[in-house]
């Protein structure tokens, strides 16, 4: 159980990390938070955007569409690798989930099938946005493959959390099916080692 940490840490953090990141607007104080607290935070959450070209999804993810209003995650990962910052604080990206996957990202244990939605995710995850069709056929390029498992570590290192803090959206919301095109176990297998 930890509090969020402050923007300008979960900047530095990332930058820490080694990766290029890309402030966006007012990204600081663009939330949620009138709808409902942000925190205690337990874990990372990583989704496809179903978007193509790079400007286009950023300013979606910032922006929100009708019916989903902004901001719908903290970074978008882009294919060339570059985090844009789009939002801090509650973000429109986890939705209703199963309190039992909750509980084991919490005691960063196995995962068990998601088939609740009974708990608010947006309280308890960041968010990444990755660019991708999600199709299955839309390339997953290098790059973007090491700024997702970077921005996740970076979050992972600074609350002292490992590898199982980390979830794919289709872990946490029942029909839910991205990230897709890259496995959650292979994404936390580099986060472990890049943990070390």
């Amino acid at each position: 159980m930890a509090p969020p940490m402050s923007a300008s840490a979960f900047l530095r953090v990332l930058k820490a990390e080694g990766l290029t990141v890309v402030e966006v607007g007012d990204w600081r104080d663009h939330n949620r938070n009138h709808k409902g607290p942000w925190g205690p935070v337990h874990g990372v959450m990583i989704h496809h955007t179903v978007t193509k070209g790079s400007a286009r999804t950023v300013e979606i993810c910032r922006k929100g569409y009708a019916g989903l209003p902004g901001p719908l995650c903290h970074g978008v990962i882009t294919k060339d690798g570059r985090v844009h910052l789009v939002g801090y604080g509650r973000a429109n990206h986890a939705g209703l989930g199963d309190d039992e996957v909750l509980r084991a990202v919490i005691a960063e244990k196995r995962l068990p099938k998601d088939n609740e939605q009974n708990t608010d995710g947006n309280r308890h995850f960041y968010g990444f946005e990755c660019e991708n069709l999600g199709d299955g056929e839309d390339p997953w390029p290098a790059a973007q493959l090491e700024a997702i498992e970077r921005a996740a570590a970076a979050v992972c290192r600074h609350h002292g959390w490992n590898e199982r803090s980390v979830i794919g959206h289709k872990e946490w919301q029942p029909g839910k099916v991205d990230p897709r095109g890259f496995t959650m176990s292979s994404m936390r297998n580099r986060i472990r080692d890049r943990l070390k």
